[in-house]
């Protein structure tokens, strides 16, 4: 996908604070997308958003927005601190809860079941590669953990400074955003060794990252309140910026194609 591409899919896909609340609401009776932290798109077109302020996840799907899963205003109760949100191959929903240090695996009915029993601290984010298996950055712990789609114990795959977003590209490696130390973009291979992408402070609050088949990654920064574009050689130039966006967080790779942002 070109630039010109990228461009036109991100400005046509943002999700931002006021872009879907009118339809959440007038369906719902919900006040609408509150503080959208993170989204995945599932296979079948569906849209999931985790709402830090709901707090819980929304599912958008035929253009409604609906309550999929709700926590309680309590805190250190599930999905009181939601932050992330992925959805597997299989079309299984994953949540990160920095309340109840926590990853849950969500139901049908959107009833959460805990995988790690507080293994993790503060889950930024979840990427999954083809075989199914979790990788969770933590921001509490300063690393990267694999924990199995199933359950158990996690496993440390490395030691990042301020770890963020998390994608696992088409050849199943996985890219990280660290937000302190001198590489705020690198892949991890699963040895655990990782490889500087963006080798330099060139964005000013990387939140998240997507890969394109191409190579070619979009970074959202929240301070800069822009996306950024990565070359599959590391050069870094704006790519959108502006009206709709505000405070880009979240990204998600679209299904078909280009980037759907968390604003």
């Amino acid at each position: 996908m070109n630039m010109d591409a990228w461009q036109r899919a991100a400005a046509a896909l943002v999700i931002a604070g006021g872009m879907l609340v009118e339809a959440a609401s007038a369906q719902n009776a919900e006040q609408g997308f509150q503080y959208p932290l993170a989204d995945a798109a599932a296979a079948d077109g569906s849209l999931y958003v985790a709402d830090r302020m709901l707090p819980g996840v929304w599912k958008v799907a035929d253009g409604e927005a609906t309550v999929f899963s709700r926590g309680q205003k309590q805190f250190r109760t599930p999905l009181n601190a939601i932050r992330t949100v992925a959805v597997a191959a299989d079309g299984s929903v994953f949540v990160g809860d920095s309340a109840t240090r926590e990853v849950y695996r969500l139901a049908d009915d959107g009833t959460a079941s805990p995988l790690t029993d507080g293994g993790i601290g503060i889950p930024a984010d979840i990427a999954i590669d083809s075989n199914g298996q979790l990788f969770v950055s933590d921001l509490e712990t300063q690393r990267i953990w694999k924990v199995p789609a199933a359950g158990g114990t996690p496993e440390e795959l490395v030691q990042l400074a301020a770890p963020r977003g998390l994608f696992v590209d088409n050849q199943d490696r996985l890219w990280a955003i660290a937000a302190s130390g001198e590489a705020p973009l690198v892949r991890i291979a699963a040895d655990g060794s990782v490889e500087p992408v963006v080798a330099e402070r060139a964005f000013e609050f990387p939140h998240d990252v997507v890969v394109a088949d191409d190579g070619t990654a979009i970074v959202s920064d929240n301070y800069a309140r822009c996306l950024w574009k990565v070359s599959p050689e590391g050069e870094v130039t704006k790519l959108a910026e502006g009206e709709p966006l505000a405070g880009p967080v979240g990204l998600a790779a679209g299904i078909g194609g280009g980037a759907l942002v968390a604003d």
